[in-house]
């Protein structure tokens, strides 16, 4: 008689213990906002911290609205890699552009002068031995994206967010 109880107290206990410890691992339950905008009951009633908050949401979910532009620079740039007096390997790097909108024909206009000054920064970034070895490492490509990002930003100003590297090979000769 023993042996058809133990299964079904075995069972009763087995889903008292795993009811127990549902309840003790829950997470605490969300605090709800009342309708004047306050959370909970233990909350400050400052209606100028709330006006401020809701301010900031707002303006958070403007910009969250209105997507940057991506603007692919139109060709590649090769750089060549020489050590010693002689050609070792080319690098070839695909950029973009992260701007505000609307910035497209300001980039387009100034390209070439913006190609210029990427070449610049990429020849320098290769004779300081930046595209040997493990050159896609991010301690290596994060100070080539801060000069680029800089560069661009003499010409397009603080509209322009960042300098994307989308691509980049190096074919060794």
């Amino acid at each position: 008689m023993l042996s058809k109880l133990l299964p079904i107290l075995m069972l009763v206990i087995g889903i008292g213990g795993g009811i127990g410890a549902g309840i003790m691992l829950a997470p605490p339950p969300e605090e709800t906002q009342s309708a004047d905008g306050a959370e909970g009951e233990g909350s400050s009633e400052n209606p100028e911290m709330a006006a401020d908050d809701k301010a900031d949401e707002t303006m958070a979910a403007q910009d969250d609205e209105i997507p940057n532009d991506f603007i692919k620079i139109k060709n590649q740039f090769v750089i060549p890699v020489v050590e010693r007096e002689q050609l070792t390997s080319m690098v070839v790097i695909s950029l973009s552009l992260e701007t505000k909108p609307g910035m497209a024909g300001k980039v387009h206009s100034f390209e070439p002068k913006l190609r210029d000054v990427f070449l610049r920064v990429l020849f320098d970034h290769a004779n300081m031995g930046g595209f040997r070895g493990a050159f896609t490492r991010s301690e290596v490509l994060d100070p080539l994206r801060t000069s680029l990002r800089e560069e661009a930003r003499r010409f397009l100003g603080s509209d322009l967010i960042d300098v994307l590297i989308l691509e980049i090979t190096r074919q060794d000769v």
